[in-house]
């Protein structure tokens, strides 16, 4: 692609004049219902050729069938230029990939940009869910992709481990827990806790209604609502320092980070640095009373210190309430501070959902008023929600669906669909269980990474898990019938050619697969650049797509032309190389059999 695109800036150079590094030559796949392989769009021209579209599209078409040995034919239609690429040049791009493990995935410079991604930002009231399950997956692939593309990143999560929220698990435990343990109740110390947190809202709405029949209010039962008081107390003496409440706290948040760590494992994202709520509140204080001395932020006649972005076409913003309590802005300010003071950050990636659009609208203008060289360019990778075929989820009401169960489910599917379908015939016990992991949780991450995370999305668990279509399972099992055609050909004494003879002739399926498979380090720049991991998911379907209808038209092992055979072997083996590279950049396994 490079090298016409250089050659087609010659030919416009020698016939009209134009400057070679012109940014309008953009080089696409031509359509399919088209003749050739690449289309040069010729409109942005006409002004130097003073010619009509078609006549320029031509002649910039005869050039380069004179005076390049890459292009072989050409078609003009109204103002495009359809490109034929000669046989030879596919080979050897095929041969060139074949030289390099890693085609499409850039190793980072020790001076490339340094970006900072924030996901999961989990609470310690409760376990991980499915909208947890997006988040994390999202962070994951994208701290990946722009790997890929050549930065260096960080990893980072939030943890909210204080707060009144958390003080309603822990009041619920010291009341109706009983000295319960994990261990004791055979749970995930996060399942626990979240049972508590369940707990608590429903006493507490018992509670609200026996006092609405005494004639109270909503407003008046819920202000009056001994349970509630209790859980502000707790948190008021926590902030104050008490250490028995303090003791109570460190031990429940270890049982959840416990759970946690389990969960993250076996859903295959991991953080280089964790903060917490509780060590960064303080220091965004201490940043808001900086600005405030500063004349940045304002104090109102009750305490409470404010922000005005009515200039930015923006509100007042609270950010230090009247008791001197902070709320999640100064938490996130604080958070930033320290992130700052540990990493040389050039830009920090927020992954949140688009509720908090706001939020984050807010944090850039005060984190660049405050002084943060990356504040302004903050990222707010906002997505979309994530329900379930039956609606939304809440876990006041204990109606989440919890991630570990999520995965449970996901495998157990996997086996009972890969079992029917006859998948793991032959398998041990242990490789069926390695497989049907990797099914399953494959078919998890794909069917949330395909889709445009801007966008809300229906996770359906039993249209995930499909061995056709758009689906996790049907890439995984494209790559494990390649690699069963490589082992075919290895035990029939057919070695993988290293390079494919440049001489041999391609079919049009050939030649679109390497095409396809060229562009990959195209499609990661571009997901880079885009923040769009269903960028990469939907490409690798396709080239899956592409893949199984030449397999099912050509023959690679019986093909008796030993050349032809050779590189059919070669891009076959390039094809399941890609499909890997792109699977893991959205955190996916492929299994080698299935």
């Amino acid at each position: 692609m490079d090298k016409i695109t250089a050659q087609v800036a010659e030919a416009l150079n020698a016939l009209y004049g134009i400057e070679k590094e012109n940014p309008a030559i953009q080089l696409q796949k031509t359509k399919k219902e088209f003749e050739g392989n690449l289309t040069l769009v010729v409109f942005p021209f006409l002004k130097a050729s003073h010619k009509a579209p078609e006549a320029t599209a031509a002649e910039i078409g005869e050039y380069l069938l004179k005076n390049s040995a890459e292009i072989s034919g050409y078609n003009a239609v109204k103002g495009f230029l359809n490109l034929t690429v000669a046989g030879t040049s596919w080979v050897e791009k095929l041969n060139a990939i074949a030289t390099d493990d890693k085609y499409g995935i850039k190793e980072a410079a020790d001076d490339a940009p340094l970006i900072m991604i924030e996901y999961s930002s989990p609470n310690t009231n409760k376990p991980l869910h499915l909208g947890h399950v997006r988040n994390n997956l999202l962070g994951y692939s994208l701290s990946q992709i722009l790997k890929a593309a050549g930065n260096r990143v960080i990893k980072t999560n939030i943890v909210n481990d204080r707060g009144i929220h958390i003080c309603k698990s822990m009041l619920a435990w010291e009341k109706w827990g009983n000295g319960i343990t994990p261990e004791k109740a055979g749970k995930k110390g996060d399942h626990l806790i979240g049972d508590f947190y369940v707990l608590f809202s429903n006493k507490y709405k018992e509670e609200v209604e026996a006092l609405q029949t005494k004639g109270m209010s909503k407003e008046e039962a819920e202000a009056a609502s001994p349970l509630m008081n209790e859980a502000r107390e707790m948190l008021r003496r926590w902030e104050a320092g008490d250490e028995k409440i303090r003791s109570v706290w460190r031990m429940m948040n270890e049982w959840v980070y416990a759970g946690f760590d389990e969960t993250y494992k076996r859903l295959g994202v991991d953080f280089d640095k964790i903060y917490y709520e509780s060590e960064t509140y303080l220091e965004g204080k201490e940043k808001v009373l900086e600005g405030l001395e500063k004349g940045i932020m304002y104090r109102k006649e009750d305490g409470s210190v404010w922000a005005d972005l009515t200039k930015e076409g923006l509100d007042e913003k609270l950010l230090l309430r009247a008791d001197g309590t902070s709320v999640y802005m100064t938490q996130d300010i604080g958070t930033a501070k320290l992130r700052f003071r540990d990493y040389p950050i050039d830009k920090m990636i927020y992954v949140v959902g688009n509720e908090q659009n706001y939020h984050f609208q807010v944090l850039s203008i005060l984190l660049d008023k405050l002084g943060f060289a990356w504040g302004k360019g903050l990222v707010h990778f906002s997505y979309g929600m994530v329900e379930l075929p039956e609606g939304k989820m809440k876990s006041r009401e204990g109606t989440v669906v919890d991630a570990d169960d999520l995965m449970d489910e996901m495998i157990e599917t996997a086996r009972a669909t890969s079992s029917e379908l006859g998948k793991l015939d032959g398998c041990t016990t242990e490789e069926a269980d390695k497989i049907t992991t990797m099914i399953g949780l494959g078919a998890l991450k794909y069917f949330i990474l395909k889709v445009d995370p801007r966008k809300n999305m229906t996770f359906n668990p039993k249209e995930s898990i499909d061995f056709n279509g758009n689906t996790g399972p049907f890439i995984q099992y494209t790559h494990a019938r390649i690699r069963s055609v490589l082992r075919k050909a290895a035990e029939s004494g057919i070695n993988l050619p290293i390079q494919a003879n440049p001489a041999t002739e391609l079919n049009d399926k050939e030649v679109s697969l390497i095409q396809h498979i060229e562009a990959f380090k195209n499609i990661v720049e571009e997901a880079a650049a885009t923040y769009s991991p269903a960028l990469i998911a939907n490409y690798t379907y396709d080239l899956v797509k592409e893949f199984n209808q030449f397999y099912h038209d050509y023959s690679i092992l019986h093909e008796s032309d030993a050349d032809k055979r050779d590189m059919r072997l070669l891009l076959s083996a390039n094809v399941a190389k890609v499909i890997k590279n792109g699977m893991n950049l959205l955190g996916i396994d492929v299994p080698d059999r299935m």
